[in-house]
């Protein structure tokens, strides 16, 4: 009989890559886990041999029935959630005229809007404990945009921005929010799990076109690993104090940093004309 201490996680996105990894991390714990999937018996190997501490279930988080059904499900099973995983989504290669409606609206979807939607679903039961933890994959890409990968990078600043604003929404009722910005790490991302414009424009060639091609081309190359990765991750969630950010990865601090050294320069050279802006400082009365 498992103790009902023991934390339970819920994961989107299982089938591959950080998911996978963190689930199986979070398993060999010894903690709980609900394994999500579109397809879970992409993860019916993950939860074998864990007996009552895991739970596989089908997840696509862009449908919202799916969403409650798999939440009710762990909350029959575990009686709570614990940690909230929203990992789930994919890239999109388009320099920004070539992107295609279908494709940047199904990006969105389950990017941005299949993170809010499992979210709310959650959170009612960690607001009535004034507990729990939603960690929220994001990317480096939420930080810093290249070309060839806009959309991408505009789903993952509203998962930024969103998070921000969860996280001064829930520090008073005990919940805790975590922004998880990998580099490029040795998954799916810019290998099966990629999708492409199929629309290419010889303008952007050698800007879009280029990081196209070179971003294919890092597919089981990348530097990062997985499973320290989901070690990270867990490190950051049962820290006393957790950090709203965490970075992964070398080069995810190295263009982080830099971002943040023009963002400075930037603001101090154009500081004067800032200030202009607002109405002039009302004069004492004499």
């Amino acid at each position: 009989m498992t103790s009902p201490d023991v934390p339970v996680w819920f994961i989107t996105g299982c089938s591959s890559g950080l998911g996978r990894a963190l689930a199986a991390a979070v398993l060999e714990r010894g903690w709980r886990a609900v394994v999500t999937a579109r397809d879970p018996r992409k993860v019916a190997d993950l939860i074998r041999g864990h007996g009552e501490r895991a739970l596989a279930l089908p997840l696509d988080v862009t449908d919202s029935g799916q969403i409650a059904t798999a939440v009710a499900r762990a909350q029959t099973a575990f009686g709570r959630i614990d940690v909230l995983v929203n990992n789930a989504g994919y890239g999109y290669l388009a320099a920004v005229e070539e992107g295609e409606d279908d494709e940047i609206r199904a990006l969105f979807d389950t990017n941005v809007f299949g993170l809010a939607d499992t979210t709310r679903a959650v959170l009612p039961g960690m607001r009535a404990r004034r507990a729990g933890h939603i960690v929220n994959i994001s990317s480096l890409g939420g930080l810093v945009g290249f070309g060839a990968t806009g959309y991408y990078h505009a789903t993952k600043f509203a998962v930024e921005g969103l998070s921000e604003a969860l996280a001064a929404e829930l520090a008073p009722l005990g919940v805790k929010v975590t922004i998880v910005e990998p580099a490029a790490f040795r998954t799916d991302w810019s290998g099966p799990s990629m999708r492409q414009s199929a629309t290419t424009i010889e303008d952007y060639a050698p800007t879009a076109g280029a990081r196209r091609a070179g971003t294919l081309a890092t597919y089981g190359h990348q530097p990062g690993d997985p499973a320290r990765a989901a070690r990270a991750v867990i490190e950051a969630v049962t820290a006393e104090q957790p950090p709203l950010r965490l970075l992964l990865g070398q080069a995810a601090y190295d263009i982080a940093t830099a971002k943040l050294d023009s963002l400075r320069a930037g603001f101090d050279d154009w500081r004067e004309v800032t200030l202009s802006a607002d109405f002039p400082p009302e004069r004492a009365a004499t």
